[in-house]
């Protein structure tokens, strides 16, 4: 078959986009971390179903006290949460994430922020909301009904989200989900970046309430240390 110039450079740049895809879904596949597991007294986690089909457990990714806060390290992406910690009504619920190495354990932006909402948690029928930052200044809000369901798409960019310097770089993000009446607001560095009305959320294939048990979600192959996490009730 004779191949013209032009379907030749088409069929090369084919091939080479196939192998940068699959170069990067293979850097980026979840990696267990050592001494993984739950070692703060009292909380919970559980990883995403792929993950767990895919033979990984709990404790391939970790969670461990760092001075009054938390340290987490991941492996497969991680839900966790303690069953005390419960928020109802209008409240706010806010932490500090503090990513060390942008990008450390990653070859792109991964994201981890405040969950809210908890409802039959770790169990088939769970359902919660997140809000999470990454540290190239993207946000995104989604959730589990039990299924997977997104707010705002593959996620977007705000101008109040911090970016770190570099890879390897320190950034932070303090990260508060409020529920105020009808409505709901996820504020990343005291900027309101998104915001719902309840009806949006509490409904089929979404949330079974805005009150439950709140937490913190990390996606997969991701550090950061988190303090100060806390409800505050309106």
């Amino acid at each position: 078959m004779r191949l013209t110039r032009g379907s030749t450079f088409a069929m090369t740049f084919v091939l080479l986009m196939a192998s940068l895809i699959g170069a990067y879904g293979q850097g980026d596949a979840n990696r267990p971390v050592a001494g993984g597991g739950i070692s703060v007294p009292g909380w919970s986690g559980k990883i995403d179903d792929s993950a767990t089909k895919a033979g990984q457990t709990v404790n391939d990714a970790k969670l461990a006290p760092e001075g009054k806060g938390l340290h987490v390290m991941t492996g497969p992406a991680v839900t966790y949460w303690n069953p005390a910690n419960k928020a109802t009504g209008n409240y706010t619920v806010s932490a500090t994430f503090n990513e060390p190495k942008f990008m450390n354990l990653n070859n792109h932006p991964h994201p981890y922020g405040i969950v809210i909402g908890g409802n039959d948690l770790g169990t088939a029928k769970e359902s919660y909301l997140y809000c999470a930052a990454y540290g190239n200044g993207n946000f995104i809000v989604r959730g589990f009904g039990p299924e997977a369901f997104q707010m705002n798409g593959n996620g977007a960019p705000n101008a109040a989200v911090h970016k770190a310097a570099g890879v390897g770089q320190p950034v932070t993000q303090e990260i508060a989900v409020s529920v105020k009446g009808n409505r709901v607001e996820c504020a990343i560095n005291g900027t309101v970046v998104a915001g719902y009305d309840k009806a949006e959320l509490v409904t089929a294939g979404k949330l079974k309430s805005t009150d439950g048990v709140y937490g913190i979600r990390f996606a997969h192959n991701t550090e950061a240390t988190v303090s100060d996490l806390k409800v505050t009730q309106q």
